[in-house]
């Protein structure tokens, strides 16, 4: 069978779109993957050996200009128009979309030539993108058993998933927590301000100093709050860049961070608690917080309650009551079956 795997953007949507092209080569299926520029060199370098990468002319309409919006719709268009003609050389017989602006032109390529086409939400809210190309999907895949706004359609079908994850992930799949009074501080790979300014002073005020932190954030925040934790006598290890994510979750008892449904799709598969702190402008965020949260393996708070005082008194009931922590990590957990579930309903 022949795929065309769209993607681009961002790793948030690369990474799940490589795995399952694995999947699928693996399975003896011709894969070729389209992405755009900001992350092409990511794709050749990661992608199965047996598959070939397309290059598609394409960037977010997100931009405050007027201009530079519609400069990125030509793009666009005139990606879309591209594919449409090479569709007519490679005539795939799915395509599968893994979302963001770079996988608009391949959905409405397939539309034209009336392929079968699948496309994956990663959050807990549908995109702009993705809002945009649904109305000529016919099957959505989605990371989270509850996605908001997504369009009223009695013909397309949505089948909950899950999102792929790294393989580290799937091999710590499960792991059970230590209780070592360990926390892991993590804002992603560009930190969040928020947690800088309200873990420190959280730690600072409790009375249990037998907590060590592992705080990863901005290069230029280090230094302040290395001194920081050294002169309140807290154990801590301060870093700019995590790159051994997987691990450093499993020697940790509880995560704070923010939403990123990668984030949050790799704590569920490991199996961890948290407190999830969702950007306050992204409501993609806030709402795979939600569905953390609603599992009971996590707290899912905003960012103006995300006080000293209330983490202080989280912090401090969480760690006098291990049990609860252990209970919410069993709860946190949920098996990550996503790239034979995609790779299944692909070439059904």
């Amino acid at each position: 069978m022949r795929i065309w795997i769209a993607t681009g953007g961002t790793g948030g949507h690369v990474f799940p779109a490589l795995s399952v092209a694995e999947e699928l080569v693996k399975r003896g299926h011709r894969i070729i993957i389209s992405t755009d520029g900001r992350v092409l060199n990511m794709v050749k370098k990661s992608k199965p050996s047996r598959a070939g990468v397309a290059f598609i002319w394409a960037s977010g309409v997100g931009a405050k200009s007027k201009v530079m919006q519609m400069f990125a719709l030509f793009k666009i268009a005139v990606s879309s128009l591209a594919l449409s003609l090479r569709f007519m050389l490679f005539r795939p017989d799915r395509v599968v979309a893994f979302g963001g602006y770079a996988s608009v032109p391949a959905v409405f390529a397939a539309h034209l030539w009336k392929i079968p086409t699948l496309l994956h939400e990663q959050n807990g809210a549908i995109g702009r993108a993705n809002k945009f190309a649904l109305r000529w999907v016919k099957t959505l895949m989605t990371s989270f058993p509850k996605v908001n706004d997504i369009p009223k359609n009695k013909s397309m079908k949505v089948i909950y998933t899950g999102l792929p994850v790294r393989k580290d992930f799937l091999a710590a799949a499960n792991s059970p927590l230590k209780i070592e009074s360990r926390i892991l501080v993590t804002g992603g790979s560009l930190g969040a301000q928020i947690l800088d300014d309200v873990v420190p002073q959280a730690l600072a005020n409790m009375k249990n100093k037998k907590i060590f932190v592992t705080h990863q954030t901005r290069p230029e925040n280090v230094a302040r709050l290395q001194q920081f934790y050294a002169e309140q006598k807290i154990r801590a290890n301060v870093l700019s860049f995590i790159h051994n994510m997987a691990e450093t979750i499993i020697s940790a008892d509880l995560i704070i961070g923010r939403g990123g449904a990668s984030t949050v799709v790799e704590l569920e598969t490991i199996g961890r608690p948290a407190i999830i702190v969702p950007l306050g402008i992204n409501p993609d965020q806030a709402a795979n917080a939600e569905n953390f949260a609603k599992t009971g393996g996590a707290f899912a708070i905003e960012q103006i309650k995300f006080t000293p005082k209330w983490l202080t008194a989280t912090l401090t009931e969480l760690f006098d009551n291990p049990a609860r922590l252990i209970k919410m990590a069993e709860k946190a957990y949920i098996p990550n079956n996503a790239v034979s579930m995609i790779a299944n309903e692909v070439i059904k």
